[in-house]
């Protein structure tokens, strides 16, 4: 299956005389949060050069940013706890991504969770801001905002409004008491066994939902933008055009990396191939 996967790209293939054009926003996820949350030294960093990995590790281990180089142990830690520690995530979440096999000690992850904890304060701020907003909104069936996102439970639902507008919806939500005898917000849905069942979720858990959605907006936002090119397929963030030969790679990028008017002060950045 692994060996299938990898072959399904090279089933689509473009008309004769066209190409496909590739192109994928960089660390959008990353850039998203750090807008939501307020994290300027990330927004800064996104605006210059882009190199979150080797600005994190810097930021984090209070090293020169010229000393984090490409291959790097700094680096690696750098490019693991971005990976792992962006939705409240911690040891395990660290273990998971693979840090023991990048060559991580045991012993070095709690204290990598904490530095990043440390140079990231705004986005701690934003999961324990949503999880405070979404646990008034339903325990007081009030409205409630923070950080541009409205809560607000309609007809047995608790509705998050997006910066596009847009909803993400949990059904019958109420308080709950989660696996470490804290109070949560509960709701009914999809759990893992893939049946209908009572599901928890946290602060950090909603910022999650919050940010991918998002981030799925703004490719939707592209993909109009890109019209009326004709767009093949998407994956994530990712858009394959079907161009004539004279369509610049340079052109569909920039036209991708347009901020939506609803997500003013973002900044996107996209890249990509002909094939």
């Amino acid at each position: 299956p692994a060996v299938l996967s990898e072959l399904i790209r090279t089933a689509f293939i473009p008309r004769p005389g066209t190409k496909f054009v590739v192109a994928d926003f960089s660390a959008i996820e990353a850039r998203v949060i750090a807008w939501l949350a307020g994290e300027h030294w990330r927004n800064e960093v996104f605006a210059s050069h882009g190199k979150i990995y080797e600005a994190s590790a810097s930021r984090m281990f209070h090293v020169p940013l010229e000393e984090v180089t490409k291959g790097s142990p700094l680096r690696q830690k750098g490019k693991i706890a971005e990976l792992a520690l962006g939705y409240g995530g911690s040891v395990g979440a660290l273990k998971a991504m693979g840090a023991l096999e990048m060559g991580l000690e045991e012993d070095e992850l709690k204290p990598l969770v904490t530095a990043w904890r440390s140079a990231n304060p705004n986005i701690v701020r934003l999961w324990w801001d949503v999880d405070k907003a979404a646990m008034t909104a339903v325990r007081e069936r009030t409205v409630t905002e923070t950080h541009g996102i409205r809560f607000g439970v309609q007809s047995g639902i608790l509705f998050i409004m997006l910066p596009s507008g847009r909803r993400l919806a949990y059904v019958k939500p109420r308080i709950g008491v989660n696996q470490f005898g804290s109070g949560c917000v509960t709701y009914e849905g999809v759990g893992a066994t893939k049946k209908w069942e009572r599901l928890d979720s946290y602060g950090p858990k909603f910022v999650e939902n919050i940010v991918q959605a998002t981030s799925r907006d703004i490719l939707c936002d592209a993909m109009q933008t890109l019209q009326p090119s004709p767009i093949v397929m998407h994956v994530h963030d990712e858009i394959v055009i079907e161009a004539d030969q004279n369509i610049s790679l340079q052109t569909v990028c920039e036209q991708m990396g347009r901020t939506p008017p609803w997500a003013e002060g973002l900044i996107l950045c996209a890249d990509g191939y002909d094939c």
